[in-house]
C-alpha cells in the first residue's frame, strides 16, 4: 500500500449465498465512500464484479484515472476475460443481480479498460478500505 496516492477500492458483501448482496467504492487514501449500491439478492462474486465495473464506469463519466483495488481474483478474471462466469439462477429474485451482470458485460465488450484493476494484499495491508466489516 506504500506509495499509493489516489486508488479506488471496492468490495462486496453478500448474507449467504445467494442472498442480499450490496457492494461500495472507497477513494483512497481519503477513506470517502464514492459509491454504494444495494443489497439487491446475488452473490459476493457477482458484487465484487459488479463493483469493479461500476468504478471503471464512473471513472470514464467523470474524467477520473485512478487504480482500482480489489481483493476478489475471480471478480477481477472476469472483468479481465469481459464475461462474468456466475452459476446464480435466474428467480424473480435474483434477475435484478443477473440484468446487471449482463449490462456490466456489454459495458466491458463496448469500453476499454484504460486503468490499472489490482489484487489488495490483504495479508500486508489489511482489510480493503470497501469492507463492509462483517466477517465471522
Amino acid at each position: 500500500m506504500e506509495g499509493i496516492k489516489q486508488a479506488l477500492c471496492v468490495d462486496a458483501a453478500c448474507s449467504g449465498n445467494p442472498g442480499p448482496m450490496e457492494y461500495r467504492g472507497v477513494h483512497l487514501p481519503s477513506g470517502r465512500e464514492v459509491f454504494r449500491f444495494g443489497p439487491i439478492q446475488g452473490t459476493n462474486n457477482i458484487g465484487e464484479f459488479l463493483a469493479i465495473v461500476h468504478g471503471l464506469a464512473l471513472m470514464k463519466q467523470k474524467g477520473i484515472s485512478m487504480p482500482i483495488y480489489s481483493d476478489s481474483k475471480t471478480a477481477q478474471t472476469w472483468v479481465r476475460n469481459r464475461k462474468a462466469k456466475t452459476t446464480l439462477a435466474r428467480t424473480e429474485q435474483t434477475a435484478q443481480a443477473l440484468d446487471l451482470v449482463a449490462r456490466a458485460e456489454v459495458w466491458l465488450r463496448t469500453n476499454p479498460i484504460t486503468v490499472p484493476i489490482e489484487k489488495w494484499n490483504t495479508e500486508e495491508w489489511g482489510e480493503i478500505p470497501a469492507d463492509f466489516g462483517r466477517k465471522g
